[in-house]
């Protein structure tokens, strides 16, 4: 095999890690947006609102905590967006390294 096939393999092996390491990163995003949908669902019916910080539950107003749940959620689906379309970048890159690394094996 010629180097510059070893060196395609071992882009798709780094290739590999980075759609591991996005695909990681996406699922914890997921979960804290799955939390702050829940506690938007939580506190649209309530009257009382507490958060938590740094390990003591303070009493909030209602709208406010609402209005940092609703930019939260923003963050957290714009970050999970990102995360997308890095993902879908990273298995078009390796799908195209493999087709080149399959015909330079199978020429051979």
């Amino acid at each position: 095999m010629d180097k510059e096939t070893e060196q395609k393999i071992q882009q798709l092996g780094l290739l590999e890690q980075n759609m591991q390491n996005t695909t990681v990163q996406k699922q914890s995003f997921q979960v804290q947006l799955t939390e702050v949908e829940s506690a938007l669902k939580e506190i649209a019916n309530s009257d009382e609102t507490f958060k938590i910080v740094s390990n003591i539950m303070i009493k909030s107003d209602p709208k406010q905590l609402k209005k940092e749940l609703d930019e939260r959620k923003e963050m957290l689906e714009l970050r999970i967006d990102s995360l997308e379309k890095q993902e879908s970048k990273f298995k078009e890159k390796a799908a195209s390294l493999q087709k080149e690394v399959l015909e330079k094996i199978e020429k051979k």
